[in-house]
């Protein structure tokens, strides 16, 4: 059982508290730049959709979480595809998004409010003289009817 413990001792192995957090080496903490975030939808979709914060400063490299959050002000279920823009454009090659709501089409009941999150990171090999980036997403209707028996099977059950 000592030598166990010397190997986990060298090897840093089971240190408990003494062991530190790996760092993230990708992130570029000399700079900041200021994310703002924007919600908007096409005229014809009764759908009230927002930020949950305005705006968030961060470093490159950051992995960054945010959350947007769409109601269904209609009395059907709808179907809406969110389609995401950049300003200014070019930050749109700097912005890797790991997890996004954009990413498929969105169903919600008649009333039905949903908050969605966005994980990603903004590339620190962006141009430093990128000081602000704006997301911006439009929700449109795909114009799928959605029957409501369909929809009450594809709810979780619980």
């Amino acid at each position: 059982m000592p030598f166990y413990y010397k190997i986990c001792e060298v090897t840093g192995i089971n240190s408990g508290a003494e062991q530190s957090l790996a760092k993230n080496t990708q992130v570029d903490s000399s700079r900041w730049v200021t994310l703002e975030f924007d919600a908007n939808t096409n005229g014809n979709l009764p759908w009230q959709f927002k930020p949950m914060q305005r705006s968030l400063k961060v470093h490159p490299g950051q992995l960054v979480q945010v959350e947007y959050e769409v109601t269904n002000t209609s009395d059907q279920a709808i179907v809406g595809q969110a389609v995401p823009s950049y300003g200014p454009a070019r930050a749109a090659a700097f912005f890797k998004k790991i997890e996004c709501f954009c990413f498929t089409p969105q169903t919600l009941a008649a009333g039905e409010t949903r908050r969605m999150p966005v994980l990603f990171v903004l590339d620190p090999t962006m141009e430093r003289d990128v000081h602000t980036v704006t997301l911006s997403y439009t929700f449109f209707s795909t114009g799928a009817k959605v029957q409501a028996m369909d929809l009450r099977k594809a709810q979780p059950h619980g």
